[in-house]
C-alpha cells in the first residue's frame, strides 16, 4: 500500500511550457525528471473534471495528492499509452471543452432553479470521450511532425508505443463511447452533436493552411454552448446560443493564442501555423479586441434569457480577469504563457457559478406557477 501510495504522488514536472491543446503530449523523459526551475509551471490543475491537486514549483518536492498524471502513471503499463494519447493526465483541456457545455445548460434551467445535474453530468463524460477522440485524431494526423521535435518525440504514436492501426481502433472506441453518450439526448440534439464531428477530424490540418487555426478550435470546442440548450430544452433558441457560442469563440482565440506562443519557435521550424504567429508583437490588441466581443456576446445572451445581476456581476469579474490576464501577460515567456492559460479554466467556472446563481435570484414564470396550482 505504501508503494502505491509513494507512486500516486509522484507527478512528473517539466521545465517545457505545455503544448498544444489537441496536440499536448507527455513530457520528455528527461524533462520529467528534472526540478523545474523557480517559476515554471507545474502540471494542470484538475483531476479529470473533479478533483484538484497540489503542486509546489521550483522544489523537488510533491505534497501527498491525488493527481491526474498520478494516476496514469500508476495505470497497467499497456494502458497508460493510450490514456496518455487521450490527455486524460492533462485535463485541462477537458475542462475548457466541458464549460461551454455547462454555461448552455445553466442557462437553460427553469427560473429559480439549478441546473440539470444529469445532463451536467452526461456532458461531462461526453467531453472526456470526445476531447480524447479529438487528441488521438490530431496524434495519427501529426505523426511526422512530432517525431521531428523533441517535446513531442516520445508521444505514443510518434514513439511507436500505438500503432497506426491500434489507434484506429482506439479512435473508433472513444467514438463508440461517445455516440452512446449522444443518444441519450433528444433527436434534435443528435443531429446538432453529429454535425460537429467534421469540425473534431479537420481542426488538426487547419493549422497546415491558414494561421487562423485557433478560429476553428474555437467552433469546435465550443459546440456545447449550443449542444447543451437543445438538450435540456428540445431545441436551440438562437437569441441565446448564437451570442453564447460567439463568446466562446473569442473565449477560445484568447487563450489559444496565448498557448500557441509557447510554442512559436518550434510552429516555425516544423511548418505550423498560429495566430501567434500572426499577431506576433500586436497579441495583446488582438486579445482586447477578442475580450471585448466576448464580453459583449455575454451580456446579449443573459438579456435575451432575463438574467438577474448576478450573472452581470461575474460578467464584470470576468472583464476584470481578462483585463489582468492580457495587461500583465509576457508572451516571449512560456512559463508565464502557460499560467495565463490555465488561469481561463477560472474564467469558465465564474461565468458558470454567475449564470447558476443569476438563475436562482430569477422569479419562476406566473404562468407556470398558476398551472401548478389553479387556486393562484
Amino acid at each position: 500500500m505504501a508503494a502505491l501510495v509513494t507512486r500516486l504522488c509522484r507527478v512528473p514536472g517539466t521545465a517545457a511550457g505545455p503544448l498544444r491543446l489537441l496536440r499536448a503530449g507527455p513530457a520528455h523523459p528527461a524533462a520529467a525528471l528534472a526540478v523545474p526551475p523557480h517559476g515554471a509551471p507545474g502540471p494542470p490543475l484538475g483531476l479529470g473534471l473533479g478533483l484538484g491537486l497540489g503542486w509546489e514549483a521550483g522544489s523537488g518536492r510533491r505534497p501527498l495528492s491525488f493527481s491526474a498524471a498520478g494516476l496514469v502513471s500508476s495505470a497497467p503499463g499497456p494502458l497508460q499509452p493510450y490514456l496518455r494519447l487521450m490527455r486524460l493526465d492533462k485535463p485541462i483541456g477537458t475542462w475548457l471543452l466541458y464549460l461551454p457545455c455547462t454555461w448552455s445548460i445553466g442557462l437553460a434551467a427553469e427560473p429559480g432553479c439549478f441546473p440539470d445535474w444529469y445532463m451536467l453530468s452526461l456532458f461531462g463524460t461526453g467531453a472526456v470521450l470526445m476531447r480524447g477522440a479529438g487528441c488521438t485524431i490530431n496524434d495519427m494526423w501529426d505523426r511526422d511532425y512530432d517525431k521531428k521535435v523533441l517535446r513531442t518525440a516520445n508521444r505514443p504514436i510518434a514513439v511507436g508505443d500505438i500503432s497506426t492501426f491500434q489507434s484506429f481502433v482506439f479512435l473508433g472506441g472513444q467514438l463508440s463511447l461517445a455516440l452512446c453518450v449522444l443518444l441519450c439526448l433528444n433527436y434534435y440534439s443528435i443531429a446538432l452533436g453529429a454535425a460537429s464531428l467534421s469540425l473534431v477530424i479537420t481542426y488538426p490540418l487547419m493549422k497546415r493552411i491558414t494561421y487562423w487555426p485557433q478560429l476553428v478550435l474555437g467552433l469546435t470546442f465550443n459546440w456545447g454552448a449550443l449542444l447543451g440548450w437543445s438538450a435540456i430544452k428540445g431545441s436551440c433558441d438562437w437569441s441565446v446560443c448564437l451570442p453564447l457560442y460567439f463568446s466562446g469563440v473569442m473565449w477560445t482565440l484568447i487563450y489559444d493564442t496565448i498557448y500557441a506562443h509557447q510554442d512559436k519557435k518550434d510552429d516555425m521550424v516544423i511548418g505550423v501555423k498560429s495566430t501567434a504567429l500572426r499577431f506576433n508583437e500586436n497579441t495583446k490588441q488582438w486579445l482586447s479586441g477578442f475580450s471585448v466581443a466576448m464580453l459583449v456576446g455575454l451580456s446579449v445572451a443573459g438579456i435575451n434569457c432575463d438574467q438577474t445581476f448576478l450573472y452581470y456581476t461575474a460578467v464584470a469579474t470576468i472583464s476584470a480577469h481578462l483585463a489582468h490576464q492580457i495587461y500583465t501577460l509576457d508572451i516571449h515567456k512560456p512559463e508565464d504563457c502557460w499560467k495565463k492559460f490555465t488561469s481561463n479554466r477560472t474564467v469558465g467556472l465564474l461565468l458558470f457559478i454567475g449564470i447558476v446563481t443569476g438563475n436562482l435570484r430569477k422569479r419562476k414564470n406566473p404562468k407556470e406557477m398558476n398551472a401548478i396550482n389553479p387556486d393562484i
